[in-house]
């Protein structure tokens, strides 16, 4: 199977991006990978299937490898097992030909993806020194120093 020829634009999109905004487009990878292969399990196209869903497994497979224990093994923990769900669910849609399976996937994924974007928000609105309804909303002070880490 032949590859594209390297998109040069995303090449410079993934080098210039922070590590909030490189994590964001590990879930849209993920999440458009399983859609994919969602589609081709509905075509029945099963070299298309298994083909995105690995897709989308090596990106789940790559955010569970980033986690960083020293920084919040509590969270850590808490988001490997999401990540080995995630990862499970998208073995069984391809293996047990489950649509089901992927759609429990894509739920979870699309809930991690919408607080990763609040998360990015409260950070970029931190960074900003500004403290506003938002984060006042979310009912937690700042951690000390007004830092609010995105590493586990």
């Amino acid at each position: 199977m032949s590859h594209p020829a390297p998109n040069t634009y995303l090449q410079q999109a993934v080098l210039s991006a922070t590590p909030e905004q490189l994590q964001l487009m590990l879930y849209d990878g993920a999440i458009r990978f399983a859609l994919q292969g969602r589609d081709a399990l509905l075509a029945k196209q099963w070299e298309a299937v298994y083909e995105k869903f690995s897709r989308a497994q090596k990106i789940i497979l790559e955010m569970q490898a980033g986690l960083r224990r020293d920084h919040n093994a509590e969270l850590c923990d808490q988001m490997a097992a999401i990540y080995g769900f995630l990862y499970r669910k998208l073995v069984d849609a391809a293996v047990k030909r489950d649509v089901q399976a992927v759609d429990d996937a894509l739920q979870v994924l699309r809930y991690q993806r919408e607080t990763w974007v609040m998360l990015m928000q409260r950070v970029s609105a931190e960074r900003a020194g500004v403290e506003g309804p938002a984060l006042a909303s979310a009912g937690e002070p700042a951690p000390s120093g007004g830092r609010l880490s995105l590493e586990c």
